[in-house]
């Protein structure tokens, strides 16, 4: 009895131990994973204005300018990164730096302007993730 103790024991303290070290390992980088969190908070925030058709033009501007500036940070987040990746990162930016300047005034053109920006995260997506 004391040994089958011991031995269920043992693997719950081996099962909690892995638990933090995945974790652990999971946290190393979370430069990267708050980076892409705010992109996607500020992409979600424009895609979610075309689909309830509220696209004030000065929460547009903020928006795409804040994705911008986030996406500036793109290759620090990622150090190591390979070529492609890097590509896709300034494909990224020059496509939102496009709709930026090109200010949607109405719910059709912000979608228009989106549709690049977000087919070019799609791609770098299944590609990385």
């Amino acid at each position: 009895m004391r040994s089958s103790l011991l031995i269920v024991l043992g693997l719950l303290i081996g099962i909690v131990g892995t638990v933090f070290a995945m974790n652990a390992l999971h946290d190393r980088e979370p430069y990267s994973h708050t980076l892409m969190t705010t992109m996607a908070h500020h992409a979600g925030a424009l895609s979610a204005a075309v689909k309830a058709q509220r696209c004030d033009a000065a929460q547009v501007q903020h928006h795409l300018s804040r994705l911008l500036e986030t996406q500036a940070d793109i290759n620090e987040a990622f150090p190591g990164v390979d070529q492609p990746f890097k590509d896709e990162a300034t494909k990224l930016h020059e496509r939102t730096q496009a709709a930026l300047q090109a200010a949607p005034a109405d719910c059709a053109a912000l979608a228009i302007a989106m549709k690049p920006i977000g087919e070019t995260c799609q791609s770098c997506h299944q590609q990385y993730r």
